[in-house]
């Protein structure tokens, strides 16, 4: 094998020469699509597996749980049915090996927890997780725009539920200043944070945030780490599962330097079930994902998507993916064969067969393949025997898991929970002041009637320092938030308000 290429596939029966991944090119990105069934799985846990050898770290989510055995050996207690006969087929010895291994969940049940905050992943993801109207986007948008204004961080969802409280309650003055507030957008955001936080969502925010170096590590013997989100019960919320994928693509493409042309990928990113990323985005995050995909492999970062079809991926999208790997496709009815028709001409044709026909007649393992050649043209689509991966194929008991999360050197920084001394406790402490200041006045305007009466007709006496908005002037609105606040907490209810929205305002990171 060269030098700064990976090993993808043998050929076929009769068919040229066997494929590899030239790893300069491995940040062109990929395509692995094929019908259920069909090998997608153990050419991504291949592909991973190459990645990680080659010193590349990767980042893969785990849909059906069947990932998390390439932390151990393949092979054992024996090797999967067809991998052996497959492996002399290609005229390979097997080598069976575990893979350095971390594992990531939002839940914090089968990994260390992920999370980030509502301030890092921004109004127009969330709005998008939470399914806004525009309308509904542009409050979310203002809510946003009020607290960078304030040097306010939202830190989790209850920092997000409490500006949006303060907003309905300040709507007028803030329509004055950043445009339209509606009480009705106010109340059918808090009705989604609702539903979000029911789905996990509330899970996925607050500190301490996955920091994107903990994701781009290698091992002591120089093998990239294989980062595997346990993604099967995320799947029961497709929208939180494509939104936060697409969060921790657009986290890399921010934060991470330009590097320009390099001799492998400083990270693989393998993006599962990619049609959920694009089902019912609206125009503007099709745009942005199509700007991510065009744009970080100047980073460094090499994206795969996997899908059942290569339809399910927008044009514009598709037409950066220069590695490709197409499993079998079924043509049953006339949609089938349209996209039949569609895969094939995605592939510079090979005059030895056929493209469409031979997508239909591949076999479990076979796939066509056409990867970037030296000089960066496609290569010539062939039809290959998919080598089988060296650790397990298949998952691993839950006792193993839990060890191998244990002795992970990340436990420490991500076990706990932080709730930090910030801007939550010096609110809270702000709205009592101001409620024992009220309470106060109260007792100081508790007088006999003849006194009431000359203070109520005495200008000099009155009290009134509120604008009709309810805003004093001069004041900011933490201050105003602060009094909102504290004109609540005489009762039971606003105690409860103070303790159960008001989330910590934290700086950003």
């Amino acid at each position: 094998m060269e030098r700064g290429t990976v090993l993808v596939g043998g050929a076929g029966p009769g068919q040229g020469e066997p494929q590899h991944l030239l790893l300069k090119y491995a940040n062109r990105h990929g395509l692995i699509a094929g019908a259920t069934g069909t090998g997608k799985t153990v050419t991504l846990q291949t592909l991973a597996e190459a990645m990680s050898l080659a010193g590349v770290p990767v980042v893969l989510s785990d849909i059906k749980g069947d990932l998390a055995g390439m932390a151990l050996p393949g092979g054992e207690p024996a090797p999967a049915a067809g991998f052996s006969e497959r492996a002399a087929r290609i005229g390979l010895r097997p080598e069976f090996r575990g893979f350095p291994v971390t594992f990531w969940d939002v839940w914090g049940e089968k990994g260390h927890p992920v999370r980030t905050t509502p301030s890092e992943m921004g109004p127009l993801l969330l709005s998008r997780l939470m399914g806004l109207t525009d309308a509904q986007e542009g409050v979310m948008n203002i809510v946003f725009r009020v607290a960078d204004d304030e040097g306010l961080a939202l830190a989790d969802l209850k920092d997000l539920q409490a500006m949006l409280v303060w907003a309905g309650q300040n709507a007028k003055d803030l329509s004055l200043r950043y445009g339209n507030v509606s009480t009705a957008s106010v109340g059918a955001i808090q009705r989604a944070l609702l539903v979000l936080e029911q789905q996990g969502g509330g899970r996925l925010f607050g500190e301490p945030a996955l920091e994107l170096a903990d994701l781009i590590r290698m091992d002591a013997s120089g093998r990239g780490i294989v980062n595997i989100l346990a993604a099967d019960r995320l799947m029961n919320a497709p929208r939180l599962y494509a939104t936060f994928l697409l969060w921790l693509l657009s986290e890399l493409f921010e934060q991470l330097p330009e590097v320009g042309d390099v001799d492998k990928p400083r990270l693989a990113f393998f993006f599962d079930e990619a049609h959920l990323l694009f089902d019912g985005a609206p125009p503007v995050l099709v745009d942005k994902i199509q700007q991510v995909a065009r744009l970080i492999r100047s980073k460094g970062v090499s994206v795969w998507f996997i899908t059942q079809n290569p339809a399910d991926v927008p044009d514009a999208v598709l037409a950066q993916l220069g590695n490709r790997v197409q499993h079998a496709l079924r043509a049953f009815t006339p949609k089938d064969n349209k996209a039949l028709r569609q895969a094939a001409a995605n592939y510079r044709p090979n005059p030895a067969f056929d493209t469409a026909e031979a997508i239909t007649g591949l076999g479990t393992g076979e796939a066509l393949t056409s990867f970037l050649e030296a000089n960066g043209a496609p290569g010539m689509v062939q039809r290959t025997l998919i080598r089988p991966p060296q650790s397990r194929l298949g998952a691993i008991p839950d006792a193993e898991r839990a060890r191998l999360v244990q002795l992970s050197p990340l436990g420490l920084k991500y076990g706990q929970t932080i709730d930090r001394d910030s801007a939550y406790e010096r609110l809270a402490a702000r709205a009592e002041t101001a409620a024992r200041q009220a309470e106060d006045h109260d007792l100081f305007t508790m007088q006999p009637s003849g006194a009431a009466g000359a203070r109520r007709h005495n200008p000099a006496i009155q009290i009134n320092t509120q604008t009709p908005a309810g805003r004093r002037r001069g004041d900011t609105i933490v201050q105003t938030f602060g009094k909102s606040v504290a004109r609540q907490i005489g009762s039971s209810a606003g105690r409860m308000i103070v303790r159960g929205v008001l989330g910590s305002l934290l700086p950003g990171r």
